[in-house]
């Protein structure tokens, strides 16, 4: 079955740096476009960024273009989120996601940016 692993959240201070990844498996990883999302308390979930199957393609939500890269290594069946220059509304729970089937989200990673 699909399975989404995210990984690399965790604690930070504005204006430091993470780098968040997703391990995918159960699908073709390679056919698929991959995004990010983040889910901030008492908010709706909102697309961070997006990346074609190839990966010659990305987009990023305007409140982390020039801050946030998505990016992906099809041979390694990974994703990766490199965040920086945090702001403390960045603070969310970030999830991967895959078109496949309908769509399939990851279980969530905590990013928390504070002094």
């Amino acid at each position: 079955q699909v399975q989404l692993v995210e990984s690399g959240g965790g604690l930070v201070q504005p204006g430091g740096s993470l780098r968040l990844s997703c391990a995918a498996s159960g699908f073709i990883f390679s056919s698929y476009p991959m995004s990010w999302y983040r889910q901030a308390p008492g908010k709706e979930r909102e697309l961070v960024a997006f990346i074609t199957a190839a990966g010659g393609s990305t987009k990023h939500a305007d409140s982390v273009q020039g801050r946030f890269r998505i990016s992906r290594d099809n041979a390694k069946n990974m994703v990766y989120l490199q965040m920086n220059s945090l702001k403390p509304e960045d603070t969310a729970v970030y999830y991967c996601r895959t078109e496949f089937r309908g769509g399939s989200w990851g279980q969530g990673t905590q990013v928390t940016v504070s002094s």
